[in-house]
């Protein structure tokens, strides 16, 4: 039984009697909804764990997780008694106030985080808010005097930081970038992976470097070994910010709280978002130390709904059951079993990632069929790329729903190159 089913009150509002079928609800969405996103692939109505049913009542195992945002799958219990029980005492307050759950939650970021003493927080709704807070900050670091000195931010071919317009400036997809520009200046991409190249351009010129540690949508590509350090090494010397976009990669998705934690190194700034309220809008920006953090000052930056009491308990309760619940060590164990498992299939040729964020490239140009193909079989992947499937599912993903995908994927590769 669906949600809307239970709730007559909810299908009076929605504007139906029924709950409707899958195609009712897309002619719907084609006549009212901004066709930005395509068509979508199903309704979805309710889900359970690493489980979510369709408007016709077909159940999905959810290895997407929202693009890694349910990292405790859907309808936790505890986050949503949370959710309902803050959104009861005060929802929002606006930013000329703050509120215990806000100030808690900036105080356990600051604590998982590592971050040194006078690292600050700032609350956005999303990670491409996050990441555009990050990109003021960048333009703030220019340098002593009064001219801007510093004015160049590089980033990576392959990078994704978001869709506002700094953030795209930031991104490297070409098809993505150019039905808007000029897009704010002075950013350079350069190759992926290149310390070479990354020395080269880093100068008393630059303002900041941003890096993904694991770049999720180029297809789940990790940074090689000691990029990061390098990173940090010519940053420092030219008095750069290093700012790690920890979005997807972020609050236990990699089976750590940062995937830059195993570095050694000690960031400039960080994004998060994503898993961070379990499913709950909420971004935020971690930047290190007294100085970065002065970079801002009052009424440089603002919103009116980010650290709102809700989303702030919404990431406190999310937070809580990752710690207190030994979930992290779980996603390392799983991680490594379902990576493991993809290797030794046959038509898979290359196997990434850390943790629960997996991609996986295939021997012929199917990976949209394959997508197509899970759906029908009752999996919800993702394909970034012609040949690459990512895997981002919910931290609470068990071994035998794993292992019910892995047996279940030599069938979808032979029906996605059937469907050639």
């Amino acid at each position: 039984m669906s949600q809307l089913e239970k709730s007559p009150e909810l299908n009076e509002i929605v504007g139906t009697r029924g709950p409707g079928t899958g195609a009712d609800w897309l002619a719907r969405y084609s006549s009212s909804l901004l066709g930005v996103f395509g068509t979508p692939q199903r309704v979805l109505v309710r889900g359970a764990g690493c489980l979510v049913w369709d408007a016709d009542g077909k159940e999905y195992l959810d290895l997407l997780g929202g693009i890694a945002v349910n990292a405790l799958g859907h309808a936790h219990p505890f986050v949503t008694s949370v959710i309902s029980s803050q959104l009861a005492t005060l929802g929002h307050v606006s930013n000329f106030f703050t509120s215990p759950t806000q100030i808690a939650l900036a105080e356990k970021l600051l604590d998982i985080t590592k971050a040194p003493a006078g690292s600050k927080v700032f609350f956005a709704n999303s990670g491409t808010e996050a990441v555009e807070a990050a990109f003021k900050l960048a333009r703030r670091n220019t340098g002593t005097g009064t001219e801007k000195v510093r004015t160049k931010i590089i980033a990576l071919e392959g990078a994704f930081h978001g869709r506002t317009m700094g953030a795209l400036a930031l991104t490297a997809k070409e098809a993505y970038r150019a039905p808007f520009a000029p897009l704010p200046a002075g950013v350079v991409h350069i190759p992926f992976g290149d310390i070479d190249a990354l020395r080269a351009v880093v100068d008393e010129t630059t303002a900041a470097v941003f890096l993904e540690p694991i770049q999720g949508e180029a297809g789940v590509r990790p940074l090689p070994a000691g990029y990061l350090q390098a990173a940090r090494q010519a940053t420092s010397a030219a008095g750069a910010l290093l700012i790690l976009d920890e979005v997807q990669t972020g609050i236990g998705r990699t089976g750590k709280w940062l995937a830059s934690e195993d570095a050694g190194i000690v960031p400039d700034a960080v994004t998060l978002a994503k898993g961070l309220g379990g499913g709950f809008p909420i971004g935020a920006l971690v930047t290190y130390g007294p100085d970065v953090s002065a970079l801002l000052s009052a009424g440089q930056h603002g919103t009116t709904f980010g650290g709102n009491p809700v989303a702030t308990a919404a990431a406190l309760a999310t937070l809580h059951v990752l710690e207190n619940q030994q979930v992290l060590a779980h996603v390392r164990e799983v991680g490594e079993h379902l990576r493991s498992g993809l290797a030794g299939i046959d038509g898979v040729t290359a196997v990434r990632g850390e943790g629960l964020l997996v991609g996986f490239d295939l021997d012929a140009d199917v990976a949209p069929a394959v997508v197509t193909a899970g759906l029908d079989a009752g999996f919800i992947v993702n394909s970034p790329g012609p040949r690459t499937i990512r895997l981002a599912p919910p931290l609470i993903l068990t071994i035998q729903q794993t292992d019910r995908f892995l047996a279940a994927l030599p069938a979808l590769l032979t029906t996605a190159k059937d469907a050639r």
